[in-house]
């Protein structure tokens, strides 16, 4: 931090910055003074301090807190200091006499050539000073000020640059120039303006210059700071890193393009450009978010491509927001043009399966040859719903999936490049979300190129009504990325700043932002009147040449390109587009898979018939696993409660038992063995938000020191990934979606601390869970576990909204499917998502290795339990998780009452813990024989087979379906209706439980307990 200190100028030092120190050094001020004690902030007092330093002429008033300040950077790091002030305190440390220890430098006629000694006389010290005298108080104040000039245009130069293609916005919201800016402010006039200064270590403006005009240094920062392009770095607090971005800009001469580069830049400007004009052209009356006003993008984006490709990266996932996609699938990703042609016919029906998405909303995948790299590239750009900025956080699970499973683990191979809108980037919070990710330690993507296509409007919201910050991408200050703002009309400094932060992330791994400043010639879409709202700006947009224009006139001038060769290139794309045109209207329908953005070669096999499978294991095996899972090495000093639960887990293995935390543990350690990645991720996992799990066993000497017995099972295991994530739901569902959707043969989990909790990422389950298959053809096997249950814990840890997963699943409640071998496996392939609500370990067991053994990827919703975690009577035995067994969609009454099924009086239907309190409530009243109790496992698809065999097995019995959640939530409207089809409607099915209430749950134990007693009495009431 010295370099800041020592660009504070001398007047500011004399304006009163105090603090403790300065009280301190007023006692050091008195020529002779002996220091007694300890200054008022504890530290002790330096020896060899006080009595040189009073008597120095310079040291008055608070300039001792500047000094002070020195004095302890000097002391950490000799060198972190001018050479002045090292000798300074050098002498002052070997004893110099008061007044004598500073040394002054040589004069300035010995410091410069002939040629700059003219006006450096008025720094040399006057006429028969003495070696030793004072140095001239304007002459520090001057230097400190220069140095302060420089850094004041690196921190805020910015603030003042060109940024605005229309010229009538502050893309910082602020027309006022910094006054430190201002050379005035400093007591800097014009006959200073020729006067030679030395630079500072903190600036590469000289070039191979150390010392300059003032006049040359504002002019040097200025082209460096205000004109293009804007620079936002000095927030960062590593100084390698801030001297690495001044290098890349203050360097003279330093942003240069060669003649072919420039024509690269104006070919591929051509190619984006034409091709909006093309679509505004043949479908002028269809929506297209079109990236008119920002057609630099495509050249943009190919040139970060280019120069990661060039540094090792081999892939490129890419999320953005509907504006500009088309021309990005065309011209970026290498989208078949016809393909995309196809999207505009409103006449071709889908051939495959899905009920599709608009053409802007959609995603692919593609191999192609970089053809500047020479080397072979994948590009996936993700399918993302207009809930803007909701695609990021998927991008960055999907990118962390790649390179986990490629092993790239600094992400060399691959990486992710996220586009965004001004208004979005500012407004939504999942950015922030997302951002926090991007350092942890299993989150991190090892750096995210962010690009931000800055329309200066949202909408209709003018930006001044759409943001309280300065600017729309503060937001990445926040994890310390370099923000690059940047005239969008200037294209050379795009690509210069593209080429700066795509070597900013390949170098030090870390986030960076590129603000694209533009405009939007249309509306928010072609069909939107912009004049409405926006009306002197978009009078100013209806005569503002495009960028294509300006620069191609610019190139032709500099001799770039001929007007004959810019003609044909023009002519030569508008060909490509109409012959592509042309084939469309040949293509007799759309397949939506066309579209898929995480193909999974070689994972579908249809020659193989479907079938159920069998999830059991062998006994050995159960053993085996849960004996290790159960040990620690000798060598760990773990918790005493620990100790505990790993003798309760081996003595349970011994009995040939499980609880819930080890029936999970055997369904991941099997998938292990077999090769199977297993990630589970969320709020506290590691240990279990009811301290149940423990899957990372912590030393309790040793700081960081743990065992994860799943990752010491066999040594040829696949790896097990827990780990605790940040206090996110939204961002950290996303990332986990985007995860499992790149490798089918992995179980990617995502566990809420309560289930209640899932309502802040509820645009993730909506928009991508529930129906990202049936919009995008795109499976996913991720997996949610949703703790549930009502204990009297309030109504924001009882309910996991059941009823909200059920009701947007897609089976219909009045179509029984027809019921033969296959009914199970074609439901479970036909749903959108699996959701069910288990009552016993084995079942847990066996759900989630179906999860992997299923020849096809469904979300799996488990509402998953928290008093039974430790319920005596939630147990299973290895009898129900051998080979041979599978998951049970539904448990069966196996009681007494089965055994007379024509004497039971009623069938009570149910799901999840209540089906505990149902059993003990009628065994108190001694109604075993005529109560059967049944359970549903799994609620959706509904198992129709089983209910109906169910119902007919006790043909005189009323049929009651029992829940513990309110009568407007849970399960209930779901099985109401499906049960009366499965009955053919001959039998009513009626409903105990709680009443219809606005709030989840009531926060009142009295209340809680009398509500349980009031539903339990409804369902063993046989009146």
């Amino acid at each position: 931090m010295y370099r800041f200190k020592t660009l504070l100028t001398f007047g500011q030092l004399q304006a009163g910055h105090r603090g403790p120190t300065s009280r301190y050094l007023r006692t050091l001020r008195s020529p002779g003074a002996a220091v007694t004690g300890s200054p008022p902030n504890g530290h002790q007092a330096r020896r060899g301090y006080a009595a040189p330093v009073a008597a120095e002429p310079f040291l008055s008033g608070s300039s001792s807190n500047y000094v002070e300040e020195m004095y302890q950077s000097w002391l950490e790091d000799p060198k972190s200091v001018h050479k002045s002030w090292d000798i300074f305190f050098r002498n002052a440390q070997n004893g110099a006499a008061p007044g004598t220890a500073y040394t002054p430098p040589p004069p300035v006629s010995t410091m410069y050539p002939p040629s700059t000694q003219a006006v450096a006389t008025t720094m040399t010290p006057p006429a028969g000073r003495s070696l030793g005298a004072p140095l001239d108080r304007r002459v520090i104040e001057d230097h400190l000020s220069v140095q302060t000039i420089i850094r004041s245009y690196q921190i805020r130069g910015h603030n003042i640059s060109k940024l605005d293609p229309l010229g009538i916005n502050n893309p910082d919201l602020n027309s006022e120039i910094p006054p430190e800016l201002e050379a005035k402010n400093y007591k800097l006039d014009e006959h200073d303006m020729d006067r030679v200064f030395t630079l500072p270590q903190t600036t590469f403006i000289g070039g191979e210059q150390s010392a300059l005009p003032l006049r040359e240094i504002i002019r040097r920062l200025e082209d460096t700071y205000c004109r293009s392009i804007g620079v936002e770095y000095m927030f960062i607090n590593d100084r390698d890193q801030c001297d690495w971005i001044r290098q890349r800009f203050e360097t003279p001469g330093i942003m240069q393009f060669t003649k072919m580069d420039k024509r690269l830049i104006l070919e591929r400007l051509i190619r984006s450009h034409r091709f909006e004009e093309f679509l505004a052209r043949k479908w002028s009356a269809e929506k297209r978010f079109g990236l008119e006003g920002c057609e630099v993008l495509v050249p943009a984006l190919k040139s970060i491509i280019d120069v990661c490709s060039g540094k090792g990266v081999e892939s490129f996932v890419i999320g953005m927001p509907h504006r500009g996609r088309l021309n990005v699938l065309a011209n970026v990703a290498r989208k078949p043009l016809e393909h995309l042609f196809s999207q505009f016919d409103s006449k071709l029906e889908a051939a495959d399966e899905g009920s599709g998405d608009v053409k802007y909303h959609l995603g692919m995948a593609h191999s192609r040859l970089n053809h500047i790299t020479k080397k072979n590239i994948n590009i996936a750009i993700v399918a993302n719903p207009s809930h803007l900025e909701a695609v990021d956080p998927v991008v960055q699970g999907k990118v962390r999936a790649e390179q986990f499973y490629r092993g790239d683990t600094e992400g060399k191979r691959v990486m992710s490049i996220l586009m965004h809108g001004d208004a979005a980037f500012a407004g939504q919070g999942v950015v922030f979300e997302t951002f926090h990710l991007s350092d942890l330690r299993d989150y991190s993507t090892h750096g995210t190129i962010h690009v931000v296509v800055n329309n200066q409007i949202g909408f209709t919201t003018d930006p001044r009504y759409a943001r309280s910050s300065p600017y729309c991408t503060d937001v990445a200050r926040v994890v310390n990325a370099p923000i690059f703002h940047v005239n969008a009309d200037d294209p050379e400094a795009v690509m210069y700043v593209c080429q700066v932060a795509s070597q900013w992330r390949c170098t030090f791994g870390k986030d960076v932002v590129i603000d694209l400043v533009c405009y939007r010639r249309n509306g928010h879409n072609e069909m939107d009147e912009p004049m409405f709202t926006q009306p002197l700006m978009y009078k100013k947009i209806r005569n503002h040449a495009p960028a294509l224009t300006k620069y191609a006139g610019d190139k032709i001038k500099e001799g770039v390109m001929t007007q004959e060769e810019f003609e044909e290139e023009l002519a030569g794309y508008d060909k490509i587009c109409e012959d592509a045109y042309q084939n469309a209207k040949t293509i007799q329908n759309v397949k939506n898979s066309d579209w898929l953005d995480s193909p999974w070669t070689g994972f579908f096999n249809h020659d193989v018939p479907l079938r159920y499978p069998s999830t059991g294991i062998g006994e050995d095996i159960l053993k085996d696993i849960g004996t290790k899972f159960s040990s620690v090495p000798e060598d760990y000093s773990l918790h005493g409660g620990l100790k505990r639960v790993l003798r309760s887990r081996f003595d349970m293995v011994k009995n040939r038992q499980i609880d819930w935390a080890l029936g999970e543990a055997l369904a991941f350690g099997s998938l292990l063995k077999e090769g199977i990645h297993v990630r589970l991720s969320g709020q506290d996992v590691e240990r279990g938000t009811f301290s149940h799990r423990h899957h990372m066993l912590h030393d309790q000497n040793v700081d960081k020191k743990f065992f994860m017995p799943l990752n010491n099972l066999y040594p040829d295991q696949a790896h097990y990934t827990v780990c605790n994530s940040s206090l996110s739901e939204f961002g950290v569902l996303g990332f986990e979606l985007g995860f499992s959707m790149t490798n089918p043969q992995s179980l990617v989990i995502w566990e809420a601390q309560f289930g209640d909790f899932h309502n802040t990422a509820q645009c993730i389950i909506d928009q991508f869970i529930s129906s990202g298959q049936a919009k995008w053809c795109r499976q996913s096997g991720i997996t949610m576990l949703l703790p549930h249950g009502y204990e009297g814990m309030g109504p924001e840890h009882s309910s996991a909204r059941i009823e909200r997963f059920l009701q947007m699943s897609n089976d219909d409640p009045d179509i029984i499917p027809t019921l033969n071998e296959d009914f199970v496996i074609n439901q479970l392939y036909d749903a959108n998502w699996l959701i069910a609500n288990c009552t016993t370990p084995a079942n847990i067991f066996h759900i989630l290795r179906r999860q992997i053994i299923l020849p096809f990827r469904k979300p799996l919703i488990i509402f998953t339990p928290k008093s039974l975690l430790r319920h005596p009577d939630a147990r299973s035995s290895f009898d129900e998780m051998v080979e041979g067994t599978m998951f049970k969609r539904v448990i069966q009454e196996d009681g007494i009452a089965s055994q007379n099924p024509d004497k039971v009086q009623k069938l009570v239907l149910c799901s999840g813990k209540v089906y505990y309190d149902l059993i003990k409530e009628r065994e108190k009243l001694g109604l075993e024989e005529n109560i059967a109790v049944t359970r549903l496992e799994q609620i959706s698809p509904f198992p129709y087979d089983l209910i109906i065999e169910e119902m007919k097995k006790y043909p005189n019995a009323k049929i009651q379906w029992a829940q513990e959640e309110h009568k407007n939530m849970g399960a209930w409207n779901y099985v109401q209706a499906r049960i009366h089809t499965a009955a053919n409607w001959k039998r009513r099915c009626t409903y105990a439980g709680r009443p219809a209430s606005a709030a989840t749950a009531t926060g009142n134990k009295f209340t809680h307990l009398t509500e349980l007693d009031n539903l339990l009495r409804e369902a063993c009431n046989l009146d």
